[in-house]
């Protein structure tokens, strides 16, 4: 090729890519004994892991089994059977469950990744026979930013609005804990010992480097890239595979305006996060009306996928809605960016909160995973308008519980009602003039759901009935800790929309994570993992971690299957 400039250092294998998939492929193959290079277009490591909960969804996992919980293969079979209604022996879902707690012990035994089970994190549909009471999800544990070294300040940031402070990270215990600071010593303790340690963090870094959560996770791969000198080489922008003899052996980037040809003799690793970022491929994937925002980073805009597809590759079917789901609310950042503000498990399933259309009527059970509750938004919005839906609670609520981007206690409301983000009514039917909503539906909904919260049974649509529900509830509030009335004025409400955390569309691979071309025959030398890879799961969501969890076991698939070609 003219004008292209050869790479000077070569490598075994490239991975494309710095989220969880990426760094895992990258990780996997240099204890592998192969030599690799991770490349990163974005200028931050870590994409859009480093802004998750960094949970990973591994069943039959052995931190599990050391509690007590055996025999949790075949409910795990069960579940994945009945959720993607795939049961295919051959089946993706069932290479996910070979391989992710392999994955997990290997790592922990041979790079120092650690994570701790999460007993109170049920499966997300506990209608399916062989969901999880918990201990499927695993937690990062906490990390030692300093030990990153120079490399710290090019770890992604979590979103701004997930840290107290601007800068202080905790994990969702802690915060839960913290609730209780108050009139608990020992989460009284708590905050003390974390607001010290971040107030010394402050005097040498921008911000606190105890890290949780997906920093967490990201932090502790990267350094164990770090000890065993494999670059992380960001700002580096992948143009096109390359491919000689059918095969694919390196990869042409954009290196400072000057096409480099950087070679891989086994291969490459496709890990670039899927596509939510990118406007053009929501618009002719995801369902109408199309999501505008995401909570994903900035990097996940599709790319990779296009290099895939250039170099012969075949897409995956279309599925229900090609995404996996936030209901965010939106703010605009003072420096006019878009704050995209995802409505989890912190106020949705509190008792006194309502979800409601347009209309001025609920639609769904408010308690649902973030996942099926934009789902139940796009299938209300087919009959009647529900995009976007509004959250609807009184003042003690946002007292106790907070809500969206307004946190627990906050004595003064006004600025978030003079920006617009929260709407006030002194009367039910204010307040529905505000959001512009019909006043005798919406005080006919109030009413109607404060009838359950006396009997504790939502008869409408179920809400704190199931085990998922009930732990992200008020466990102080009985019969339900899900529903409690929405009492004294005065009243308010903040607007939620769609937007895609990932997508679920993506390559096609084979049970190895090699990607498949249009014949369904694998391309010799490309691997895909993460949100490039199409969904192991159909589309589906069975719990916290899913995401990261399908990602790192794919990723270190491709790895081993990688190293074991180089033995032949």
């Amino acid at each position: 090729m003219e004008n292209v400039r050869q790479g000077s250092e070569s490598a075994d294998l490239l991975v494309i890519g710095s989220g969880a998939a990426g760094l895992t492929a990258a990780l996997t193959a240099v204890l592998s004994g192969l030599r690799v290079r991770v490349l990163e277009h974005a200028v931050w490591i870590g994409g859009t892991t480093a802004r998750s909960s960094g949970t990973v969804w591994v069943p039959d996992n052995h931190l599990m089994r050391n509690a007590g919980i055996h025999g949790d293969r075949p409910r795990a079979e069960a579940y994945l059977e009945g959720l993607t209604g795939v049961a295919d022996p051959v089946a993706h879902w069932r290479a996910f469950l070979d391989g992710a707690p392999a994955m997990v012990r290997d790592l922990e035994e041979r790079a120092d990744i650690r994570f701790r089970a999460y007993f109170s994190a049920p499966d997300y549909r506990q209608d399916i026979a062989g969901a999880a009471a918990g201990g499927r999800p695993l937690e990062p544990l906490p990390f030692d930013g300093r030990l990153l070294g120079r490399d710290f300040a090019r770890l992604a940031k979590p979103l701004p609005e997930l840290m107290l402070f601007g800068g202080m990270m905790i994990t969702r215990g802690e915060a839960t804990a913290l609730l209780r600071a108050d009139r608990s010593p020992s989460a009284a303790a708590l905050g003390a010992r974390l607001l010290s340690r971040y107030l010394i963090d402050r005097l040498s870094y921008s911000r606190g480097t105890r890290l949780v959560l997906g920093n967490a996770l990201v932090a502790r791969l990267l350094r164990a890239l770090q000890v065993r000198g494999v670059p992380v080489v960001t700002d580096a922008r992948p143009l096109a595979l390359l491919l000689k003899d059918g095969r694919v052996n390196g990869v042409l980037c954009d290196d400072a305006g000057q096409d480099q040809a950087l070679p891989a003799r086994l291969g490459v690793v496709l890990a670039g996060g899927g596509f939510p970022a990118n406007p053009e491929m929501r618009a002719n994937n995801l369902p109408q009306p199309v999501a505008e925002c995401t909570p994903a980073a900035p990097g996940c805009d599709g790319s990779t996928i296009a290099m895939g597809l250039a170099a012969g590759a075949a897409l995956g079917p279309s599925g229900s809605d090609n995404a996996l789901w936030f209901p965010s609310s939106l703010s605009t950042r003072r420096d006019g960016s878009i704050a995209v503000y995802p409505h989890i498990v912190l106020d949705r399933a509190k008792p006194g909160l309502i979800a409601v259309n347009q209309r001025g009527e609920r639609f769904a059970n408010e308690a649902c995973s973030y996942h099926e509750f934009v789902r139940a938004m796009y299938a209300a919005h087919k009959l009647s308008p529900c995009i976007p839906a509004w959250l609807v609670c009184d003042r003690n609520f946002i007292r106790r519980y907070g809500l969206g981007l307004i946190r627990p206690r906050t004595p003064y409301l006004g600025t978030y009602v003079r920006q617009g983000y929260l709407k006030r009514g002194q009367t039910i039917g204010e307040l529905a003039q505000q959001i512009e909503v019909p006043a005798d539906r919406l005080t006919a909904t109030i009413g109607r759901f404060n009838s359950f919260a006396l009997t504790g049974v939502d008869a409408d649509f179920g809400k704190g009935d199931n085990l998922y529900d009930r732990s992200n509830g008020d466990p102080a509030v009985r019969p339900n800790p899900c529903l409690g009335a929405i009492g004294a004025a005065p009243y308010f409400a903040v607007a939620v929309h769609p937007t895609p955390l990932g997508t679920s569309r993506g390559l096609l691979t084979d049970q190895q994570s090699r990607v498949l071309d249009n014949d369904g025959k694998p391309i010799s030398g490309l691997y895909a993992c993460g949100n490039d890879m199409h969904s192991a799961f159909a589309g589906e969501y069975p719990g916290a971690g899913a995401q990261l969890g399908q990602a790192m076991t794919f990723g270190w698939i491709a790895a081993r299957h990688a190293a074991a070609t180089a033995e032949h």
